[in-house]
């Protein structure tokens, strides 16, 4: 199976939005011609066996520890990498990055067992701003976790990739906006 060519085609079915004019609100409160709904393809079996395909065959050759990212979107990536990794025999650690720290307990702002030393990739269902990104970016190395990339399902092209950069990233875009909004 093509696993690029299924999430397109999964992407074109049920996650993008378009209209004539901008009648989409971002979270960023900006509004848009088109929205993105990728919970509905990585919170489904099909959705999350393609997902964790590619995104394994994107970083088995790093040989990473880890794969997560902020709560919410990047859970259900994370989770369906690792179950592909574990089945391929070469076990990547899922991991959850809390917006604030727990307030009870141990206070942990990383959810699962991922620790200072290990080398992990943010993983993010769309990048506009890559502020989601960069926040589980820098609580991750704060943890003394190395961050080998970040890689987005989708890049809306409006200066996320150029955050990423700036702030010494490399990033892996599955998919621009602009080849899923070309007509035909």
């Amino acid at each position: 199976m093509d696993y690029r060519e299924r999430l397109k085609g999964l992407i074109l079915e049920r996650a993008l939005k378009t209209a004539d004019k901008p009648i989409f609100k971002l979270s960023s409160g900006k509004m848009s011609n088109y929205y993105i709904d990728l919970r509905t393809i990585t919170l489904d079996g099909e959705g999350g066996f393609v997902i964790g395909n590619l995104i394994f065959d994107m970083v088995k050759e790093e040989k990473p520890d880890g794969v997560g990212g902020l709560t919410l979107g990047a859970d259900p990536i994370a989770y369906g990498t690792a179950l592909v990794s574990y089945l391929n025999k070469q076990p990547i650690k899922p991991f959850v990055v809390r917006k604030e720290p727990k307030g009870h307990g141990t206070g942990k702002q990383i959810e699962g067992n991922v620790k200072a030393g290990d080398r992990v990739f943010i993983v993010e269902d769309v990048i506009t701003t890559a502020g989601s990104s960069l926040k589980a970016a820098k609580v991750v190395k704060e943890a003394g976790i190395e961050v080998l990339g970040i890689i987005a399902i989708v890049d809306r092209e409006e200066g996320g990739e150029e955050r990423i950069r700036q702030e010494g990233f490399r990033f892996f875009p599955i998919f621009r906006i602009s080849e899923l909004l070309k007509k035909g």
